[in-house]
């Protein structure tokens, strides 16, 4: 396998709860009355300037979005920053990907401030050499264009990437782009994640399947 492509949010870091905290508030601060569950199923994987219009129910001027967005987005930041810590394995199993030569990039919804938030302040940034942001593509997930965009940036065809997503959307757009998927169940169920089309399921990446290992390191494509 030439390279692997992660998600951020809820795949390098267990952070999904934060964001639905920070969404849920600014709901309600809106005069809306939406559930948790809402964005967790509906909602996660995808970018700002999908979610904002949905919720309020009508087209969203820029300025309003970015003005509502950052308010959600700063409120997650605050909630999370006390809490940030990399998914277990994580760090490990990155650099031993950057040791066998896999390429690595990141292509996730998440805003460049969070994506700051989460790379630098973990220290994981210089382990990727590609971070593809809501801002580089067009659609966002179950669209494949965050992953069609990384693989580009890599130099690798889709076939020889896998993905690892923590959402439905995301296991979605990951097969959509034509890629093998490894779900990881920090917010979504196992079962779940194999109905969209995952061909793993992870809780962390302490511990691989075997045959995960194979296609990583094995030589497998």
């Amino acid at each position: 396998m030439k390279a692997a492509i992660f998600d951020l949010d809820g795949t390098l870091v267990d952070n999904l709860r934060f964001h639905v905290q920070a969404w849920v508030a600014l709901s309600r601060g809106l005069g809306l009355d939406i559930p948790a569950e809402r964005f967790e199923r509906e909602f996660n994987g995808r970018r700002n300037e999908e979610i904002l219009p949905a919720l309020l129910g009508r087209p969203v001027p820029p300025e309003e979005l970015a003005r509502l967005a950052e308010r959600k987005e700063s409120h997650y930041r605050a909630l999370y920053a006390p809490h940030l810590t990399p998914l277990r394995g994580a760090r490990e199993l990155l650099t031993r990907l950057g040791n066998a030569g896999v390429r690595l990039a990141v292509a996730s919804a998440a805003p460049r401030d969070n994506r700051a938030f989460v790379l630098d302040g973990l220290g994981l940034r210089p382990l990727f050499s590609h971070v593809i942001g809501a801002e580089d593509v067009t659609r966002g997930k179950p669209a494949p264009d965050p992953f069609l965009a990384a693989a580009r940036a890599l130099a690798v065809e889709p076939s020889a990437c896998v993905v690892f997503e923590d959402a439905v959307n995301g296991i979605l757009a990951a097969r959509a782009a034509g890629m093998l998927a490894v779900g990881v169940t920090t917010l979504t169920p196992a079962e779940a994640l194999r109905e969209a089309g995952a061909h793993w399921v992870i809780d962390d990446f302490a511990t691989l399947p075997e045959p995960l290992e194979r296609v990583l390191f094995g030589g497998a494509v």
